[in-house]
Protein backbone atom coordinates (compact mmCIF):
# COMPACT_ATOMS: atom_id res chain seq x y z
CA UNK A 1 0.00 0.00 0.00
CA UNK A 2 1.34 3.43 -0.99
CA UNK A 3 -0.25 6.45 0.62
CA UNK A 4 -0.03 9.77 -1.28
CA UNK A 5 1.25 12.90 0.41
CA UNK A 6 -1.49 14.99 1.96
CA UNK A 7 -0.70 17.69 -0.60
CA UNK A 8 -1.40 15.22 -3.40
CA UNK A 9 -4.85 14.61 -1.91
CA UNK A 10 -5.57 18.33 -1.85
CA UNK A 11 -8.37 19.74 -4.02
CA UNK A 12 -9.36 23.38 -4.35
CA UNK A 13 -12.60 24.23 -2.63
CA UNK A 14 -12.41 21.59 0.09
CA UNK A 15 -12.09 22.56 3.71
CA UNK A 16 -12.58 21.05 7.13
CA UNK A 17 -13.43 24.13 9.16
CA UNK A 18 -15.69 27.16 9.38
CA UNK A 19 -14.91 30.39 11.15
CA UNK A 20 -17.46 32.56 13.00
CA UNK A 21 -18.25 36.02 11.80
CA UNK A 22 -15.56 38.50 12.79
CA UNK A 23 -16.64 40.34 15.95
CA UNK A 24 -13.67 42.74 16.18
CA UNK A 25 -12.52 45.47 13.80
CA UNK A 26 -10.65 44.11 10.80
CA UNK A 27 -7.11 45.38 10.34
CA UNK A 28 -4.59 45.20 7.53
CA UNK A 29 -1.60 43.11 8.62
CA UNK A 30 0.65 45.32 6.51
CA UNK A 31 -0.04 48.15 8.96
CA UNK A 32 1.59 46.21 11.78
CA UNK A 33 4.01 43.70 10.22
CA UNK A 34 7.01 44.73 8.07
CA UNK A 35 6.36 43.82 4.45
CA UNK A 36 9.49 41.66 4.20
CA UNK A 37 8.16 39.52 7.04
CA UNK A 38 4.57 39.34 5.84
CA UNK A 39 3.60 36.06 4.18
CA UNK A 40 0.78 36.51 1.67
CA UNK A 41 0.24 32.83 0.97
CA UNK A 42 0.39 29.83 3.30
CA UNK A 43 0.87 26.66 1.20
CA UNK A 44 -1.45 24.34 3.12
CA UNK A 45 -3.47 21.51 1.55
CA UNK A 46 -7.24 21.83 1.07
CA UNK A 47 -9.16 18.82 2.41
CA UNK A 48 -12.33 18.16 4.31
CA UNK A 49 -12.14 16.63 7.78
CA UNK A 50 -12.95 13.06 6.79
CA UNK A 51 -10.17 13.08 4.17
CA UNK A 52 -7.63 14.21 6.78
CA UNK A 53 -8.77 11.57 9.29
CA UNK A 54 -8.65 8.79 6.72
CA UNK A 55 -5.22 9.87 5.45
CA UNK A 56 -3.59 9.77 8.86
CA UNK A 57 -5.42 6.59 9.86
CA UNK A 58 -4.09 4.86 6.75
CA UNK A 59 -0.59 6.13 7.56
CA UNK A 60 -0.86 4.85 11.13
CA UNK A 61 -1.56 1.35 9.80
CA UNK A 62 1.80 1.39 8.05
CA UNK A 63 3.62 1.82 11.36
CA UNK A 64 4.84 -0.97 13.57
CA UNK A 65 4.11 -0.57 17.29
CA UNK A 66 4.03 -2.59 20.48
CA UNK A 67 0.23 -2.56 20.29
CA UNK A 68 0.46 -4.16 16.84
CA UNK A 69 3.20 -6.77 17.12
CA UNK A 70 6.43 -8.05 18.67
CA UNK A 71 9.23 -5.51 19.05
CA UNK A 72 12.49 -7.44 19.75
CA UNK A 73 14.59 -4.26 19.91
CA UNK A 74 17.54 -5.10 22.15
CA UNK A 75 18.65 -2.54 24.72
CA UNK A 76 15.34 -0.69 24.41
CA UNK A 77 12.94 -2.82 26.49
CA UNK A 78 9.98 -2.32 24.18
CA UNK A 79 7.41 -3.89 26.47
CA UNK A 80 3.64 -3.59 26.30
CA UNK A 81 2.20 -0.54 28.04
CA UNK A 82 -0.80 -1.44 30.26
CA UNK A 83 -3.67 0.89 29.42
CA UNK A 84 -4.42 1.54 33.08
CA UNK A 85 -1.27 3.70 33.04
CA UNK A 86 -2.78 5.83 30.27
CA UNK A 87 -6.08 6.12 32.11
CA UNK A 88 -4.38 7.42 35.25
CA UNK A 89 -2.26 9.93 33.33
CA UNK A 90 -5.46 11.31 31.79
CA UNK A 91 -7.31 11.88 35.06
CA UNK A 92 -8.35 15.55 35.09
CA UNK A 93 -6.53 16.15 38.38
CA UNK A 94 -3.28 15.16 36.67
CA UNK A 95 -3.86 16.14 33.05
CA UNK A 96 -5.27 19.65 33.53
CA UNK A 97 -3.02 21.09 36.24
CA UNK A 98 -0.21 23.58 35.65
CA UNK A 99 3.23 23.74 37.29
CA UNK A 100 2.71 27.38 38.30
CA UNK A 101 -0.38 26.61 40.38
CA UNK A 102 -0.11 27.34 44.11
CA UNK A 103 1.27 24.37 46.07
CA UNK A 104 -1.93 23.96 48.06
CA UNK A 105 -3.84 23.22 44.84
CA UNK A 106 -1.51 20.44 43.61
CA UNK A 107 -0.90 18.47 46.80
CA UNK A 108 -1.97 15.22 45.15
CA UNK A 109 0.49 15.65 42.28
CA UNK A 110 3.34 16.53 44.65
CA UNK A 111 2.47 13.52 46.82
CA UNK A 112 2.68 11.26 43.77
CA UNK A 113 6.11 12.66 42.83
CA UNK A 114 7.35 12.37 46.41
CA UNK A 115 6.14 8.77 46.66
CA UNK A 116 7.68 7.90 43.29
CA UNK A 117 11.06 9.23 44.44
CA UNK A 118 10.91 6.97 47.49
CA UNK A 119 9.77 3.95 45.43
CA UNK A 120 12.66 4.37 42.99
CA UNK A 121 15.09 4.80 45.88
CA UNK A 122 13.90 1.51 47.36
CA UNK A 123 14.04 -0.33 44.03
CA UNK A 124 17.54 0.96 43.25
CA UNK A 125 19.05 0.97 46.74
CA UNK A 126 19.63 4.71 46.68
CA UNK A 127 19.00 7.36 49.35
CA UNK A 128 17.57 10.22 47.28
CA UNK A 129 16.20 10.84 43.78
CA UNK A 130 15.47 13.65 41.38
CA UNK A 131 12.74 13.23 38.78
CA UNK A 132 13.83 16.15 36.61
CA UNK A 133 15.89 14.55 33.79
CA UNK A 134 13.89 14.17 30.58
CA UNK A 135 15.55 11.02 29.21
CA UNK A 136 18.24 8.45 29.83
CA UNK A 137 21.01 10.49 28.21
CA UNK A 138 19.80 13.53 30.13
CA UNK A 139 20.09 11.42 33.28
CA UNK A 140 23.66 10.60 32.33
CA UNK A 141 24.43 14.28 31.91
CA UNK A 142 22.88 15.00 35.32
CA UNK A 143 24.88 12.21 36.96
CA UNK A 144 28.11 13.46 35.43
CA UNK A 145 27.35 17.01 36.60
CA UNK A 146 26.99 15.55 40.11
CA UNK A 147 30.35 13.78 39.72
CA UNK A 148 31.93 17.08 38.71
CA UNK A 149 30.31 18.91 41.62
CA UNK A 150 31.50 16.23 44.06
CA UNK A 151 35.12 16.56 42.98
CA UNK A 152 34.83 20.34 42.83
CA UNK A 153 33.75 20.48 46.46
CA UNK A 154 36.74 18.32 47.37
CA UNK A 155 38.87 20.87 45.49
CA UNK A 156 40.34 18.33 43.08
CA UNK A 157 38.12 18.88 40.04
CA UNK A 158 41.06 19.96 37.88
CA UNK A 159 42.85 16.71 38.64
CA UNK A 160 39.81 14.52 37.88
CA UNK A 161 39.75 14.58 34.08
CA UNK A 162 38.85 11.04 32.98
CA UNK A 163 35.72 8.92 32.82
CA UNK A 164 36.13 5.17 32.33
CA UNK A 165 33.59 3.46 30.04
CA UNK A 166 33.55 -0.19 28.88
CA UNK A 167 33.96 -0.74 25.14
CA UNK A 168 30.51 -2.39 25.22
CA UNK A 169 28.90 0.69 26.80
CA UNK A 170 25.98 2.65 25.41
CA UNK A 171 27.01 5.26 22.86
CA UNK A 172 25.44 8.03 24.90
CA UNK A 173 27.89 7.35 27.76
CA UNK A 174 31.01 8.69 26.03
CA UNK A 175 28.97 11.42 24.36
CA UNK A 176 27.68 12.69 27.72
CA UNK A 177 31.16 12.56 29.27
CA UNK A 178 32.73 14.38 26.34
CA UNK A 179 30.06 17.10 26.52
CA UNK A 180 31.26 17.92 30.03
CA UNK A 181 34.90 18.02 29.03
CA UNK A 182 35.97 14.65 30.39
CA UNK A 183 38.49 12.48 28.59
CA UNK A 184 36.84 9.16 27.76
CA UNK A 185 38.93 6.06 28.46
CA UNK A 186 37.65 2.72 27.15
CA UNK A 187 37.94 -0.44 29.23
CA UNK A 188 38.22 -3.76 27.41
CA UNK A 189 35.64 -6.52 27.71
CA UNK A 190 36.91 -9.84 29.05
CA UNK A 191 36.37 -13.21 27.31
CA UNK A 192 33.52 -13.77 29.81
CA UNK A 193 31.73 -10.63 28.61
CA UNK A 194 32.39 -8.43 31.64
CA UNK A 195 34.94 -5.74 32.43
CA UNK A 196 38.55 -6.83 32.01
CA UNK A 197 39.87 -6.31 35.56
CA UNK A 198 43.53 -6.11 34.53
CA UNK A 199 42.72 -3.36 32.04
CA UNK A 200 40.61 -1.56 34.64
CA UNK A 201 43.40 -1.69 37.22
CA UNK A 202 45.89 -0.31 34.69
CA UNK A 203 43.63 2.59 33.75
CA UNK A 204 42.23 3.41 37.21
CA UNK A 205 44.69 6.25 37.78
CA UNK A 206 44.36 9.17 40.25
CA UNK A 207 42.92 11.41 37.50
CA UNK A 208 39.83 9.18 37.09
CA UNK A 209 36.61 10.93 38.13
CA UNK A 210 34.36 7.92 37.72
CA UNK A 211 33.28 4.81 35.84
CA UNK A 212 30.02 4.54 33.88
CA UNK A 213 28.74 0.98 33.80
CA UNK A 214 25.58 -0.71 32.54
CA UNK A 215 24.72 -3.87 34.46
CA UNK A 216 23.63 -6.19 33.00
CA UNK A 217 25.70 -4.81 30.18
CA UNK A 218 24.82 -4.42 26.51
CA UNK A 219 25.72 -8.06 25.93
CA UNK A 220 22.90 -8.96 28.29
CA UNK A 221 25.39 -10.30 30.86
CA UNK A 222 25.63 -9.58 34.58
CA UNK A 223 29.16 -8.59 35.54
CA UNK A 224 30.56 -11.15 37.97
CA UNK A 225 33.17 -8.82 39.48
CA UNK A 226 31.17 -5.81 40.64
CA UNK A 227 32.55 -5.85 44.18
CA UNK A 228 36.11 -5.71 42.88
CA UNK A 229 35.21 -3.10 40.25
CA UNK A 230 33.74 -0.84 42.94
CA UNK A 231 36.81 -1.34 45.12
CA UNK A 232 39.15 -0.35 42.28
CA UNK A 233 37.19 2.77 41.30
CA UNK A 234 36.61 3.95 44.86
CA UNK A 235 40.29 3.30 45.56
CA UNK A 236 41.22 6.26 43.37
CA UNK A 237 38.37 8.40 44.76
CA UNK A 238 36.26 7.83 41.67
CA UNK A 239 32.49 7.48 41.68
CA UNK A 240 30.62 4.50 40.23
CA UNK A 241 27.78 5.45 37.89
CA UNK A 242 25.02 2.98 36.98
CA UNK A 243 23.44 3.31 33.54
CA UNK A 244 19.92 2.03 34.31
CA UNK A 245 18.90 1.21 30.75
CA UNK A 246 18.86 -2.51 31.63
CA UNK A 247 17.25 -2.31 35.06
CA UNK A 248 14.37 -4.46 33.77
CA UNK A 249 16.64 -7.50 34.12
CA UNK A 250 17.28 -7.17 37.86
CA UNK A 251 14.30 -5.17 39.19
CA UNK A 252 13.28 -6.61 42.55
CA UNK A 253 16.18 -9.09 42.63
CA UNK A 254 19.23 -6.89 43.14
CA UNK A 255 19.86 -3.19 43.63
CA UNK A 256 22.63 -1.01 42.14
CA UNK A 257 23.11 0.72 45.49
CA UNK A 258 23.94 -2.63 47.10
CA UNK A 259 26.49 -3.37 44.38
CA UNK A 260 28.61 -0.32 45.21
CA UNK A 261 27.17 2.23 42.79
CA UNK A 262 27.04 5.85 43.94
CA UNK A 263 24.75 7.24 41.23
CA UNK A 264 22.07 5.67 39.04
CA UNK A 265 19.74 6.83 36.32
CA UNK A 266 16.53 4.98 35.48
CA UNK A 267 14.78 4.97 32.09
CA UNK A 268 11.16 5.15 33.22
CA UNK A 269 10.01 4.88 29.59
CA UNK A 270 11.69 1.46 29.41
CA UNK A 271 11.58 -0.42 32.69
CA UNK A 272 8.32 1.02 33.95
CA UNK A 273 6.41 0.60 30.69
CA UNK A 274 5.62 4.18 29.78
CA UNK A 275 5.40 4.98 26.04
CA UNK A 276 8.69 4.53 24.25
CA UNK A 277 9.76 5.62 20.80
CA UNK A 278 8.95 8.35 18.33
CA UNK A 279 11.33 10.74 20.02
CA UNK A 280 9.50 10.81 23.35
CA UNK A 281 8.18 11.29 25.84
CA UNK A 282 10.98 10.12 28.10
CA UNK A 283 12.11 10.36 31.69
CA UNK A 284 15.46 9.58 33.27
CA UNK A 285 15.35 10.12 37.06
CA UNK A 286 18.69 10.09 38.87
CA UNK A 287 19.30 8.57 42.30
CA UNK A 288 22.30 8.99 44.58
CA UNK A 289 23.72 7.70 47.82
CA UNK A 290 23.48 9.91 50.90
CA UNK A 291 26.92 11.50 50.48
CA UNK A 292 25.81 12.95 47.11
CA UNK A 293 22.24 13.98 47.98
CA UNK A 294 23.15 17.62 48.40
CA UNK A 295 24.28 17.83 44.78
CA UNK A 296 20.92 16.76 43.29
CA UNK A 297 19.18 19.25 41.00
CA UNK A 298 16.88 21.84 42.50
CA UNK A 299 14.07 22.36 43.24
CA UNK A 300 13.25 19.34 45.39
CA UNK A 301 9.99 18.11 46.91
CA UNK A 302 9.80 18.00 50.70
CA UNK A 303 7.12 16.96 53.19
CA UNK A 304 6.83 18.42 56.69
CA UNK A 305 4.22 15.94 57.86
CA UNK A 306 1.33 18.15 56.82
CA UNK A 307 2.10 19.66 53.45
CA UNK A 308 4.20 18.90 50.39
CA UNK A 309 6.43 21.76 49.31
CA UNK A 310 8.73 22.59 46.43
CA UNK A 311 11.98 23.72 48.00
CA UNK A 312 15.28 25.08 46.74
CA UNK A 313 17.69 25.07 49.64
CA UNK A 314 20.93 23.14 49.29
CA UNK A 315 23.97 25.25 48.44
CA UNK A 316 25.76 22.32 46.73
CA UNK A 317 22.93 21.64 44.24
CA UNK A 318 23.90 21.59 40.57
CA UNK A 319 20.73 23.65 39.96
CA UNK A 320 17.78 22.79 37.70
CA UNK A 321 18.48 20.58 34.69
CA UNK A 322 15.08 21.20 33.09
CA UNK A 323 11.94 23.22 33.63
CA UNK A 324 9.60 22.33 36.47
CA UNK A 325 9.81 18.89 38.10
CA UNK A 326 10.07 16.47 35.16
CA UNK A 327 7.92 14.84 32.48
CA UNK A 328 4.87 14.66 34.71
CA UNK A 329 2.68 12.45 32.50
CA UNK A 330 5.46 9.86 32.21
CA UNK A 331 6.00 9.97 35.97
CA UNK A 332 2.30 9.28 36.58
CA UNK A 333 2.41 6.29 34.25
CA UNK A 334 5.52 4.87 35.92
CA UNK A 335 4.06 5.32 39.40
CA UNK A 336 0.87 3.57 38.29
CA UNK A 337 2.92 0.66 36.97
CA UNK A 338 4.86 0.33 40.22
CA UNK A 339 1.89 0.40 42.59
CA UNK A 340 -0.19 -1.84 40.30
CA UNK A 341 2.43 -4.60 40.28
CA UNK A 342 3.80 -4.11 43.77
CA UNK A 343 7.11 -5.50 45.01
CA UNK A 344 6.41 -9.11 44.04
CA UNK A 345 4.97 -8.14 40.68
CA UNK A 346 8.05 -6.12 39.76
CA UNK A 347 10.21 -9.08 40.73
CA UNK A 348 8.08 -11.40 38.59
CA UNK A 349 8.39 -9.04 35.62
CA UNK A 350 12.18 -9.31 35.75
CA UNK A 351 11.98 -13.07 36.17
CA UNK A 352 9.86 -13.51 33.05
CA UNK A 353 12.06 -11.11 31.06
CA UNK A 354 15.13 -13.21 31.91
CA UNK A 355 13.32 -16.50 31.29
CA UNK A 356 12.07 -15.36 27.89
CA UNK A 357 15.50 -14.13 26.80
CA UNK A 358 17.24 -17.36 27.78
CA UNK A 359 14.58 -19.45 26.03
CA UNK A 360 15.01 -17.53 22.78
CA UNK A 361 18.79 -17.49 23.07
CA UNK A 362 19.07 -21.26 23.44
CA UNK A 363 16.68 -21.85 20.55
CA UNK A 364 18.38 -19.42 18.18
CA UNK A 365 21.97 -20.33 18.97
CA UNK A 366 21.37 -23.50 16.95
CA UNK A 367 21.08 -21.37 13.82
CA UNK A 368 23.01 -18.18 14.57
CA UNK A 369 26.35 -17.65 16.28
CA UNK A 370 26.02 -16.82 19.99
CA UNK A 371 28.49 -14.09 20.92
CA UNK A 372 28.97 -15.17 24.57
CA UNK A 373 27.79 -18.60 25.65
CA UNK A 374 26.60 -17.71 29.14
CA UNK A 375 23.24 -17.55 30.84
CA UNK A 376 21.96 -14.13 29.83
CA UNK A 377 19.71 -11.71 31.62
CA UNK A 378 17.01 -9.78 29.72
CA UNK A 379 18.65 -9.75 26.27
CA UNK A 380 21.28 -11.59 24.26
CA UNK A 381 23.55 -10.93 21.30
CA UNK A 382 23.80 -13.19 18.27
CA UNK A 383 25.92 -12.72 15.17
CA UNK A 384 25.02 -13.04 11.51
CA UNK A 385 28.62 -13.91 10.67
CA UNK A 386 27.84 -17.55 9.71
CA UNK A 387 26.11 -16.25 6.58
CA UNK A 388 29.03 -14.07 5.43
CA UNK A 389 30.20 -16.82 3.07
CA UNK A 390 26.97 -16.30 1.13
CA UNK A 391 27.37 -12.52 1.12
CA UNK A 392 24.45 -12.07 3.52
CA UNK A 393 24.91 -9.51 6.29
CA UNK A 394 23.04 -8.83 9.49
CA UNK A 395 21.44 -5.80 7.83
CA UNK A 396 19.98 -8.10 5.16
CA UNK A 397 18.49 -10.35 7.83
CA UNK A 398 16.96 -7.32 9.54
CA UNK A 399 15.45 -6.13 6.25
CA UNK A 400 14.04 -9.58 5.48
CA UNK A 401 12.29 -9.67 8.86
CA UNK A 402 10.17 -6.73 7.71
CA UNK A 403 8.59 -8.93 5.05
CA UNK A 404 7.32 -11.22 7.79
CA UNK A 405 5.72 -8.37 9.70
CA UNK A 406 8.33 -8.01 12.45
CA UNK A 407 10.29 -5.00 13.55
CA UNK A 408 13.97 -5.84 13.30
CA UNK A 409 16.09 -6.36 16.42
CA UNK A 410 18.91 -3.95 17.24
CA UNK A 411 21.76 -4.59 14.80
CA UNK A 412 25.49 -3.79 14.81
CA UNK A 413 25.43 -3.04 18.53
CA UNK A 414 27.34 -3.53 20.73
CA UNK A 415 30.23 -2.68 18.45
CA UNK A 416 32.51 -5.35 19.90
CA UNK A 417 30.43 -8.13 18.30
CA UNK A 418 30.87 -8.50 14.55
CA UNK A 419 27.55 -8.51 12.65
CA UNK A 420 25.68 -8.19 15.96
CA UNK A 421 21.98 -9.01 16.38
CA UNK A 422 20.68 -7.96 19.80
CA UNK A 423 17.29 -9.38 20.85
CA UNK A 424 15.20 -8.49 23.90
CA UNK A 425 11.77 -10.14 24.16
CA UNK A 426 10.81 -8.49 27.50
CA UNK A 427 8.41 -10.16 29.94
CA UNK A 428 5.24 -9.20 28.07
CA UNK A 429 5.58 -11.65 25.15
CA UNK A 430 4.01 -15.10 25.20
CA UNK A 431 5.79 -18.34 24.31
CA UNK A 432 3.61 -18.54 21.20
CA UNK A 433 4.80 -15.13 20.01
CA UNK A 434 8.42 -16.04 20.68
CA UNK A 435 8.09 -19.38 18.90
CA UNK A 436 6.61 -17.69 15.84
CA UNK A 437 9.50 -15.20 15.75
CA UNK A 438 12.06 -17.98 16.21
CA UNK A 439 10.53 -19.89 13.29
CA UNK A 440 10.84 -16.85 11.06
CA UNK A 441 14.47 -16.28 12.12
CA UNK A 442 15.22 -19.92 11.31
CA UNK A 443 13.51 -19.59 7.94
CA UNK A 444 15.54 -16.50 7.07
CA UNK A 445 18.72 -18.35 8.06
CA UNK A 446 17.76 -21.15 5.67
CA UNK A 447 17.06 -18.62 2.91
CA UNK A 448 20.46 -17.02 3.50
CA UNK A 449 22.15 -20.33 2.73
CA UNK A 450 19.95 -21.53 -0.15
CA UNK A 451 18.77 -18.29 -1.79
CA UNK A 452 21.03 -15.47 -0.54
CA UNK A 453 20.01 -13.02 -3.28
CA UNK A 454 16.45 -13.12 -2.00
CA UNK A 455 17.57 -12.06 1.45
CA UNK A 456 19.93 -9.39 0.10
CA UNK A 457 17.10 -7.83 -1.91
CA UNK A 458 14.63 -7.58 0.99
CA UNK A 459 12.25 -6.09 1.93
CA UNK A 460 9.64 -6.71 -0.75
CA UNK A 461 6.32 -6.22 1.06
CA UNK A 462 6.84 -2.78 2.62
CA UNK A 463 5.63 0.59 1.27
CA UNK A 464 9.28 1.59 0.84
CA UNK A 465 11.74 -1.10 -0.18
CA UNK A 466 15.56 -1.13 0.04
CA UNK A 467 16.94 2.40 0.06
CA UNK A 468 20.32 3.70 -1.01
CA UNK A 469 21.35 4.39 2.58
CA UNK A 470 24.39 6.49 1.70
CA UNK A 471 22.26 8.72 -0.57
CA UNK A 472 19.50 8.91 2.05
CA UNK A 473 22.02 10.11 4.63
CA UNK A 474 23.79 12.60 2.39
CA UNK A 475 20.84 13.91 0.36
CA UNK A 476 17.67 13.24 2.35
CA UNK A 477 14.38 14.17 0.68
CA UNK A 478 12.39 15.78 3.49
CA UNK A 479 10.13 17.97 1.35
CA UNK A 480 6.52 17.50 2.45
CA UNK A 481 5.04 19.46 -0.45
CA UNK A 482 3.61 17.93 -3.59
CA UNK A 483 6.13 15.87 -5.53
CA UNK A 484 7.52 17.60 -8.59
CA UNK A 485 7.79 15.75 -11.92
Amino acid sequence: MTEPLIFELSADGRRGYTLPKLDVPEIDPADHIPSKMLRREIPLPSLCEVDVVRHFTRLSRLNHAVDVGFYPLGSCTMKYNPKINEDMARLPGFATIHPYQPEETIQGALALLHNLEHALAEICGMDAFTLQPAAGAHGELTGLLIIKAYHRKKKNAKAKTKILIPDAGHGTNPASAAMLGFEVVNIRTSPRGGIDLDDLRAKATPDVAGLMLTNPNTLGLFDENLTEIAKIVHGVDGLLYYDGANLNAIMGWSRPGDMGFDIVHVNLHKTFSTPHGGGGPGSGPVGVKAHLAGFLPSPRISFDGKKFKVTDKHADSIGPVRTFLGSFGVLVRAYTYIITLGAEGLKDASSYAVLNANYMMRRLQKTYKLAYDRTCKHEFVLSGKPFAEKGVKTLDIAKRLLDYGYHAPTVYFPLIVEEAIMIEPTETESKQTMDEFITVMEQIAAEAMTDPEKVKGAPYNTPVTRLDEALAARKPDINFFKRRP
